[in-house]
């Protein structure tokens, strides 16, 4: 079993933080200023940090770490029941065989500001949108399963559009026809793409 110590408490909280700052980064660009402000909060509760810190390795989740030594994590269950952003926080009538509803906009804009803002945190300066673009083909037919095939063929344009911004001249674009990809984020694209897709 994972041990609790100091170090990882206080490598935890680093984590944490750096998550939160790149989270208010994109929510700010986006325009949800407060929801970048309030953007994960639980995760200083007891239930959430003390299993996370427990877990922690720097490199990935403590969550994903959590459920592979005990089958489950108790602060995903918390953290996804308190966190309308998470697609499984939408999951509902279990007892009826299982129904995932499409995410609101502003949960889903928070949602994909979460994902780029993980993908900062855990791959520093390797991060890039065409590697999120990569990571979110695999994470939908591993992770994200049962998410709703709306928001699903969502992130498959936004991710798909932010590496074309990042990279326009392998789309054969040049840089002055496509914006960056935060000037896209910027400009209600994520909303756009929320409002013709739901």
């Amino acid at each position: 079993m994972s041990n609790l110590t100091l170090t990882k408490i206080l490598n935890h909280w680093r984590t944490v933080r750096t998550h939160r700052k790149w989270v208010r980064r994109y929510c700010f660009l986006a325009g949800l200023p407060w929801k970048g402000l309030v953007h994960d909060l639980s995760k200083y509760s007891p239930t959430e940090f003390l299993e996370s810190a427990r877990y922690w390795t720097g490199t990935n989740s403590p969550i994903e770490n959590a459920k592979r030594e005990q089958g489950y994590s108790r602060a995903w269950l918390h953290h996804r029941g308190r966190n309308p952003h998470h697609w499984a926080y939408w999951a509902d009538n279990f007892s009826e065989g299982l129904t995932i509803y499409p995410m609101p906009m502003n949960d889903f804009v928070e949602m994909v500001c979460d994902f780029l803002a993980a993908g900062r945190t855990y791959r520093g300066t390797m991060f890039s949108y065409s590697s999120e673009y990569a990571w979110w083909i695999k994470e939908k037919e591993n992770g994200c399963k049962a998410m709703n095939e709306k928001n699903k063929r969502m992130l498959d344009i936004i991710f798909h559009d932010l590496e074309i911004a990042e990279t326009p001249t392998f789309a054969g674009f040049t840089r002055e026809q496509v914006k960056t990809p935060e000037q896209l984020i910027k400009s209600g694209y994520l909303q756009e793409v929320w409002r013709a897709n739901s």
